[in-house]
């Protein structure tokens, strides 16, 4: 009768079985406890991102205001060069200078020695396919992408293509061809690792571009 017994049911036992009950109770303490830790680290991870974010947008607030390289705090060793939004998404973003590991884990970041976001040229930003550019995968050809410098000029760019390439075609990042902005990450979208062979590549025209999509691949 008692391989019948739900889980812990013995705990209802008389006194005379209750050290029974022990093991059972030390491993329902030691699973709550876990989930307490896991929870706390969630909720402390949750915490870190929203406190980020809150002091990249008041680096922000300072950079339209005059300052340069505002860090957002003391140690960082990156700053906002832009705000970029998508209206039919709801999205909106602040890209960092420099795309490594330290930039991207904050935000997306503006690729070293390509043109800034709004300046002539194509911009390069890039950043993680699960977190802050994953909404890559819902935008479509068409639609508007709107950049805020750090002068406060808006400039707006229109979706050409969406492609996915292999990691090794660097001809994403050249120069050659009309003002646009290239947004990069990694692909798929679903993958269990970061770092695949893949990247996911948006390909947006400033909006005054009528054409100069001839030309844009190497």
């Amino acid at each position: 009768m008692r391989s019948e017994l739900a889980w812990g049911a013995e705990c209802a036992w008389p006194a005379s079985r209750r050290s029974r009950c022990l093991p059972w109770r030390s491993l329902a303490l030691a699973l709550a406890l876990i989930g307490a830790l896991q929870f706390g680290h969630g909720a402390w991870i949750q915490a870190k991102a929203w406190l980020a974010q809150a002091l990249i947008a008041r680096a922000w607030d300072r950079t339209l205001q005059g300052e340069r390289q505002v860090r957002p705090w003391p140690w960082a060793d990156t700053w906002p060069v832009a705000r970029l939004t998508v209206p039919a998404l709801g999205i909106e973003r602040y890209v960092l200078s420099g795309a490594d590991g330290s930039a991207l884990a904050f935000g997306p970041g503006h690729l070293q020695g390509t043109p800034a976001p709004g300046d002539a040229g194509n911009s390069v930003v890039g950043g993680h396919r699960d977190t802050h550019l994953a909404f890559l995968r819902d935008l479509l050809a068409g639609q508007r992408i709107e950049v805020e410098r750090a002068d406060g000029r808006r400039v707006v760019y229109r979706v050409v293509e969406v492609a996915v390439l292999d990691k090794r075609d660097v001809w994403v990042a050249k120069q050659e061809g009309p003002t646009r902005l290239t947004l990069v990450t990694c692909f798929p979208f679903d993958a269990l690792r970061a770092g695949g062979p893949q990247r996911y590549v948006v390909f947006a025209f400033e909006l005054e571009n009528r054409g100069g999509e001839r030309g844009m691949r190497g």
